[in-house]
């Protein structure tokens, strides 16, 4: 894999079913920020694709998006660590749009950014629509219990077999990290 991409409430922050509207709501999961700059500094590229229907909602606005995407680069960067790429889906779920997952619209585009190919890259989500996302666009995929990830397994889905399960992040980058030195 050279390209992580990673959904972004429920994996690398704590979710809200209120929605995160604030930089003061974006709070990360212990070990998520630590996780990514470990990708980092092994030269992994890491991504995001994350739906934001706040927007179309009108709970948030871009300005409020962009704050806390800034609140969330800083604090990732002081630990060593970056994200090349956001990509962000600001439909509401009525809009039938092609870039809110579980289409792969936001995965094709980070594909594209990269210059990267399906077979290069892992999508980590912890909903069923990350999944289906990755999945569609031919992404290996990986779901984390944290977020709605307890809740997705137990949904029971027949697309959960082709996808490998963790406990968090850091517990993903610990696999990622052990496989490439085997």
């Amino acid at each position: 894999m050279k390209l992580i991409i990673l959904d972004r409430d429920g994996v690398i922050n704590l979710d809200s079913p209120h929605f995160i509207k604030t930089p003061d709501e974006w709070i990360p999961i212990p070990g998520s920020l630590e996780a990514i700059a470990r990708l980092c500094q092994h030269h992994y590229r890491v991504a995001i694709a994350t739906n934001q229907s706040g927007l179309a909602r009108g709970l948030f606005t871009l300005e409020q998006l962009s704050a806390i995407h800034h609140k969330m680069l800083e604090a990732l960067s002081a630990l060593g660590g970056e994200i090349e790429a956001i990509a962000f889906c600001p439909h509401h779920p009525d809009d039938h749009c092609d870039c809110r997952k579980p289409k792969p619209g936001l995965i094709i585009d980070l594909l594209n950014r990269t210059q990267l190919k399906a077979n290069e890259a892992l999508v980590v989500g912890d909903s069923l629509r990350d999944l289906q996302a990755g999945i569609a666009a031919g992404c290996a995929t990986s779901l984390v219990r944290t977020g709605n990830g307890e809740k997705t397994i137990t949904q029971g889905d027949s697309l959960l077999q082709h996808v490998t399960v963790y406990d968090d992040l850091a517990a993903v980058v610990d696999a990622i990290l052990a496989q490439a030195h085997t």
